[in-house]
């Protein structure tokens, strides 16, 4: 190495040394008097529409709340009128139409500029006949669309015994959590009166017809998208014979499910989306507004506003377990001992929080012992894969491992993880062998994502975790774990990424989890792997790619340098390649210049995904955590070498 090499690396790393102290010190600074964090999460614009809706229909009256949801609603506006699945995207029929009905519940007049921006975008994209599933719901809820043209979802279903392929528990889980009380919904269908000048009939293109109604029929003869549509057309038609011998029981049934699932937060599945309508569906069955369940239920939602500047923003979720964890593993990667105050606080809330009880994961793998982690608070039918890896994974450092409550804490934590893979050797986020394909065929839009696969991220986790207790290829699970990861890796090099966007998070886990399980550095799917993340570095020096890779695979891994998703491909090459490639050199450049002097990092894009293709997120810390990660990782293993 030459001397002005020499020179240029003690630089960086003196700069990198400042950045990783006023990160940490950020990062401490946010953390809660109960020793957890938890940041805010943002998504598209048809939640606050969403919370417009639930008021209405629940006979609620909000007029200040209906003020600050407009000027949200205003302020996520699209230059083109409408409003997208995330920033910079063109912008999504059914969130604009959601948005354009809110915006006229709430006072504004047809002649606003914004509505008429709104109506000519939605107007150019086929008017409400292209609404997806559930914008279809509500806009029938509010008289502006025929219950005719809404997908039929039998409340019947839930008696379907788990051994059928379309019992509810070969859902994913947030799919199962919102279709059964939609289900319930669709028996005892909820409405509410809409003042004229708030009547949205204009967006039709001209007096619906049974085809506008409808939805397309794949051109293949036998598909099941037909099969599908050809099954809501039969539940229709039986829907109108007085005859029907299970209806009451199922609608028990439903009741007792939806009740059974509502979590100390008084949320369902911790997500916006689950509990609005399991509120509204025991309201609409009879649940008088002051029955216990629904009052939870209400404070529920109203524990998802937060304020963010000036504007007041309805959350998809919290996630203070995730962001907990996360923020432990920055901090200990960052150098922070272990003994510190704060690390230890959070490690005795974690192990506070742990689920000793089954949930619904359960149904298929009953056999094995609760112990894992919800993002979410109090969700104990639905821990998380990730978290849980995660919170096994930071927990052993923490001064807590060496208490009884902590050891026990490892062991069911560890036991539980590793216990949820699935038979193809990946693990999946919520459940075992939850990968029906034929599901994933559901003709209507806004109902993507049904079911909850293995995926590269959560198994390339899941073998790190593994890895760090000593498990490496010699067990059979993390062998068919990585057999697993070989077996889905693009032809490009790269990995899906199911819960970040895109490519990068995917091929940052996976690239992690085959090293850390002990896979030859030469090996094929660690080489290409390198070179596709190399290759897609850009000139700045950091990485960035849009929701868009998800529609587009030409898109993947290309798009605007964020933090977030600079770090994970740092953290990708570091794991397989080291300090010293290139790469790293210019990627650890990019944050250290891109750090504020508050030590934090600005992060436009939504770089989380919910579902993909239909619900992203930006979680505020994402941009604080991750980086601090990187140029921790980055600095212990230029120290090392």
């Amino acid at each position: 190495m030459g001397a002005s090499e020499i020179v240029g690396h003690e630089g960086l790393h003196a700069r990198v040394e400042e950045a990783i102290a006023r990160a940490s010190r950020a990062l401490l600074d946010l953390q809660c008097p109960a020793g957890y964090w938890q940041g805010l999460v943002e998504a598209a614009g048809n939640l606050e529409a969403e919370y417009v809706f639930a008021n209405r229909l629940l006979g609620r009256q909000r007029p200040e709340q209906d003020r600050r949801m407009a000027e949200r609603l205003l302020a996520l506006q699209e230059d083109d009128g409408g409003w997208s699945l995330a920033p910079g995207q063109p912008s999504h029929l059914s969130t604009s139409i959601e948005a354009y009905l809110a915006l006229k519940l709430t006072g504004l007049r047809s002649s606003e500029p914004a509505l008429g921006r709104a109506r000519d975008l939605v107007l150019s994209r086929g008017g409400l006949a292209g609404a997806g599933m559930f914008t279809r719901f509500w806009l029938a809820c509010f008289g502006q669309f025929p219950w005719s043209g809404v997908p039929r979802v039998p409340v019947e279903m839930i008696l379907l015994p788990t051994w059928t392929p379309l019992n509810v528990y070969r859902l994913a889980s947030w799919t199962r959590a919102t279709l059964v009380p939609f289900a319930l919904l669709m028996v005892h269908r909820p409405e509410a009166r809409v003042p004229a000048e708030a009547d949205v009939r204009e967006l039709w293109l001209r007096e619906p017809t049974p085809e506008d109604l409808s939805f397309a029929r794949s051109p293949s003869l036998v598909s099941w998208r037909n099969v599908f549509l050809a099954l809501d057309r039969s539940i229709a038609l039986l829907g109108r014979v007085p005859w029907r011998p299970l209806r009451r029981r199922a609608v028990a049934r439903a009741i007792e499910w939806v009740l059974r699932h509502e979590n100390g937060a008084g949320q369902w599945a911790g997500a916006q989306s689950a509990t609005i309508q399991s509120v509204l569906a025991l309201h609409a069955i009879g649940f008088a507004i002051d029955h216990p369940a629904i009052v939870r239920g209400v404070q529920g939602l109203e524990d998802l506003l937060a304020q963010q500047g000036d504007q007041l923003v309805f959350q998809p979720f919290v996630a203070p377990t995730c962001d907990t964890v996360n923020a432990v593993r920055a901090l200990l990667d960052a150098g922070l001992d272990p003994g510190d105050a704060a690390l230890a606080r959070a490690g005795e809330w974690l192990v506070e929080r742990q689920i000793v009880r089954p949930g619904d994961w359960a149904v298929h793998n009953h056999e094995l012992d609760p112990g894992g982690w919800a993002a979410e608070p109090a969700n104990d039918w639905y821990p998380s894969v990730d978290v849980s890896a995660l919170a096994v994974s930071v927990l052993q450092m923490l001064p807590v491992a060496s208490s009884r409550a902590g050891r026990r804490a490892l062991a069911h934590g560890l036991d539980w993880t590793l216990g949820m893979q699935s038979r193809d050797g990946g693990w999946a986020a919520f459940d075992t062998d939850n990968e029906s394909r034929f599901l994933d065929a559901v003709p209507f839009p806004d109902l993507e994502g049904v079911t909850d696969p293995p995926s590269a991220d959560t198994t390339g986790r899941v073998l790190t975790v593994a890895a760090e207790h000593g498990f490496g290829l010699g067990l059979g699970r993390v062998r068919r774990g990585a057999e697993f990861l070989r077996r889905t890796q693009h032809a490009d090099g790269s990995w899906t990424g199911r819960w970040g966007v895109n490519g990068l998070h995917g091929t940052w886990l996976a690239l992690a989890g085959l090293v850390a399980a002990g896979e030859d550095l030469r090996a094929s799917c660690i080489q290409r792997a390198l070179a596709w993340l190399a290759e897609r570095q850009n000139a700045d020096g950091g990485w960035g790619e849009s929701v868009a890779s998800y529609e587009d695979d030409r898109q993947r891994g290309r798009g605007d340098s964020t933090p977030s998703q600079t770090a994970w491909a740092l953290m990708g090459l570091l794991a397989a390649a080291g300090p010293e490639h290139p790469a790293v050199q210019r990627g650890v450049g990019y944050l250290v210049r891109e750090q504020d002097a508050a030590g934090r990092w600005t992060d436009g894009a939504f770089t989380t995904t919910a579902i993909p293709r239909r619900t992203y997120v930006r979680s505020a810390l994402s941009a604080l955590h991750f980086p601090l990660r990187a140029l921790g990782q980055y600095r212990s293993r230029a120290e090392s070498a």
